[in-house]
């Protein structure tokens, strides 16, 4: 059993090391990117059990696993940190002279439409700013609340208290397949799209395009010729061939050159949103971002 510690003896400083061992999942890698020896990290992780009164981590093999109380810590310690950091910052925000460095998750579809324009954007207002792009899959919302992510771009679908969101627009599906297809240029029915045999992209398992929930609760089932983890040479893939591939309308407009793109027979629509927590929601220079991301894709929509 831990030692009994006195709460008021947690800093930031040692906030800050949970959070960063319960992101990465190591000690060692925690210390590394902290710059301090592994022992300070165990040093603190176990004054921290002590004022908790929970192991925090349990290890199972080779890796360490969060406690449930250890999840619920880390949600209000990120809180925590990150609203002091906003306390601290300067009121003022100049992105002319900013030295800020930014993180963003999101997906093939967005970094393909978007992150080029926002990316150019940033550099032409802001030469000093640094934006990290990370993968979001689907756990992007896990990544804000774990401080890995301060924005993420994409479809949400979760109604947490946790986050805060701007809707950006709303995306429709269309159909790309072969110009010499059978069924090109026609109005794709659903008797006739089901009798289409398709390429699907699987997002590594990891998430479920909204066009394929909709036919599963509708009953239906696609004849699925191939799978492919992103939709990255979707077009190469349809191009000469009897493949159909259901995508985003506006991502036909970059994969669909060599394609003929057709109307997808239901009405599903997909929300893409910018998606941030509390500790970023009145600091300057992240409503700085948003409001230039938002531009951004207004202009272009």
């Amino acid at each position: 059993m831990q030692t009994p510690r006195d709460p008021l003896s947690v800093d930031f400083r040692t906030l800050q090391m949970l959070l960063r061992v319960y992101a990465l999942r190591s000690f060692t890698r925690a210390a590394e990117e902290l710059g301090v020896n592994q022992s300070a990290v165990s040093y603190t992780i176990e004054k921290l059990r002590g004022v908790f009164h929970d192991p925090l981590f349990v290890r199972q093999g080779r890796a360490i696993h969060p406690t449930p109380r250890c999840e619920e810590i880390v949600q209000e310690a990120a809180r925590l940190v990150g609203e002091f950091r906003q306390l601290a910052a300067p009121v003022d925000f100049d992105p002319a002279t900013s030295q800020q460095r930014f993180t963003l998750a999101c997906n093939y579809y967005e970094r393909v439409l978007w992150v080029p324009q926002i990316v150019h954007t940033i550099r032409a207002q802001a030469p000093g700013i640094t934006l990290d792009i990370i993968d979001a899959s689907d756990i992007g919302h896990e990544r804000l609340l774990n401080r890995e992510a301060d924005l993420l771009i994409g479809p949400f679908e979760r109604d947490d208290p946790d986050f805060y969101r701007r809707r950006l627009y709303h995306e429709r599906y269309v159909c790309l397949m072969n110009r010499d297809h059978p069924a090109a240029g026609t109005s794709l029915d659903m008797e006739t799209y089901l009798s289409l045999l398709h390429v699907v992209v699987t997002y590594g398992g990891r998430w479920t395009s909204r066009y394929l929930v909709d036919l599963k609760e509708l009953g239906h089932a696609l004849k699925i010729g191939l799978r492919v983890p992103s939709p990255a040479g979707l077009e190469q893939l349809v191009s000469g061939s009897d493949l159909v591939a259901t995508v985003p309308q506006r991502l036909s407009k970059v994969l669909g050159h060599s394609v003929q793109v057709s109307e997808f027979p239901l009405a599903t629509r997909i929300s893409i949103d910018l998606v941030w927590t509390a500790p970023h929601h009145r600091s300057a220079p992240h409503i700085w971002l948003r409001e230039l991301i938002h531009k951004v894709v207004q202009a272009s929509l």
